[in-house]
């Protein structure tokens, strides 16, 4: 009964804070498929990437890399020139599709997001990326058997991608089916063990299915692994409610919150956890 009770409380307590990260994905929304210098937004590779581009006037893949470059710098008016050059002189060129669908993805532009990465899964049906970003998509807009399946398409295309099964696990977790989210992070984890995002993702269809206790294992690893992570600080502190450690889940809130101060369920948190 205790069990089914806190199951009970951690549902309607945490339930913001599942809804808010599964919006997120694994990495920091980093261009499709691009395996560029981590330094590759700064002023420096752009610069060298512009000179690749005045010997290479008519190469759609150099502006693709530069497009990316000026997308992780956030400069997307200029990332979206780049992808719109790459694709007047390749307009099969799909990782320039995928790369500008992103873009229009984090404008807000959902739409011209969605069409390019049809376009790009058109031109190229085996290129994995496309697959993953129009479903997330889907799993954003609450088409769940849409999602999964592009998600199923994409890890079949590519099984070494740690996003693909991240976000096939977030739409297993949407759609309430938590045994087969928990194998998608799993695997994920597999892939990618320095990523805090996957634990986070797989501590939660654990924390829906009770096993609190090895959803704090998860939440643990991913505060480690992101320090700065609001939402699995949160998670750890649910978890640790759930348990019954009022004093290290207070402080596990405090710590969401300093980090997040409009964060309600980190506040929420702290005010069931409070002593006082």
């Amino acid at each position: 009964m205790a069990k089914a009770s806190s199951l009970r409380s951690w549902l309607a307590a945490g339930a913001l804070a599942l809804a808010v990260a599964g919006c997120q994905s694994l990495g920091n929304n980093g261009l499709s498929n691009m395996s560029v210098d981590p330094d590759t937004g700064s002023e420096a590779n752009i610069g060298s990437l512009t000179s690749v581009i005045e010997r290479n006037p008519r190469d759609p893949a150099a502006y693709n890399v530069r497009g990316a470059a000026y997308g992780k710098a956030g400069e997307y008016k200029r990332a979206l020139d780049d992808f719109n050059t790459a694709l007047q002189l390749d307009p099969n060129f799909a990782p320039a599709y995928a790369n500008r669908g992103l873009i229009h993805r984090l404008r807000g532009d959902t739409q011209e997001a969605f069409n390019d990465y049809s376009r790009a899964i058109q031109a190229d049906p085996n290129y994995a990326t496309a697959y993953v970003g129009r479903g997330t998509i889907y799993r954003q807009q609450g088409r769940l058997n849409e999602a999964l399946s592009d998600y199923s398409t994409a890890v079949r295309l590519d099984p070494t991608d740690p996003q693909a099964f991240h976000n096939q696990g977030l739409a297993y977790q949407a759609s309430g089916n938590h045994t087969a989210a928990i194998e998608s992070f799993t695997k994920a984890i597999g892939l990618s063990p320095l990523a805090s995002e996957p634990f986070n993702g797989r501590g939660q269809s654990y924390m829906a299915i009770g096993d609190f206790k090895t959803a704090l294992d998860d939440f643990d690893e991913a505060v480690k692994r992101d320090r700065n992570s609001y939402i699995a600080w949160t998670n750890q502190g649910l978890a640790l409610e759930a348990l019954g450690d009022r004093k290290k889940a207070f402080n596990s809130f405090a710590r969401a919150s300093t980090l997040n101060p409009r964060y309600q369920p980190a506040k929420e948190g702290m005010h069931r956890t409070s002593s006082t």
